[in-house]
């Protein structure tokens, strides 16, 4: 049968394309060298004026809006204190942008929007449901072992970024 080097070659002109076109035919835009600063200068990047929430030797977190919408901007003493933190977020989901000691975290849309300003590298991380015995929502306090911050989850409520 001649039906199967057809499919074949079928198959393989498929990937080629696909390679070539860039899979979904989307124009993709080169992404930037990751930006380096201070919050202020990375949140300036980023379009936005940040609205500092936590102001720690450790780390600083802003809230931030630009024309793509809301998110969390997060600056870190260490890259220790980096991975420590993102190893933690990695627990209760969602999207991250990460360049060298920050993180932009936020709804997908908007932190895949912000790479094409600020660089860096998208890691998405899946929800964990369930209890573990903190709680209803099994997310109590922030990141940083302090209170008063809040918790990202299902909400339609626009500043429902992952407070840390």
């Amino acid at each position: 049968m001649r039906k199967r080097p057809h499919i074949a070659q079928l198959a393989c002109a498929a990937v080629v394309f696909a390679l070539v076109t860039g899979c979904g035919g989307e124009e993709r835009k080169p992404v930037p060298e990751t930006v380096t600063g201070t919050l202020e200068e990375i949140a300036g990047k980023a379009d936005c004026e940040p609205n500092v929430q936590t102001d720690a030797a450790e780390l600083r977190q802003a809230n931030c809006r630009n024309g793509e919408g809301r998110f969390i901007l997060t600056t870190f003493a260490t890259d220790r204190g980096q991975r420590e933190w993102i190893n933690e977020a990695n627990d209760y989901g969602g999207t991250y942008l990460v360049g060298r000691k920050w993180v932009a975290s936020g709804e997908e849309k908007v932190v895949v929007s912000l790479r094409g300003r600020l660089g860096g590298t998208v890691e998405r991380a899946a929800h964990h449901s369930g209890s573990s015995g903190e709680g209803e929502g099994g997310h109590e306090g922030g990141h940083d072992g302090g209170s008063g911050s809040g918790e990202q989850g299902s909400s339609a409520e626009p500043d429902s970024g992952h407070q840390h």
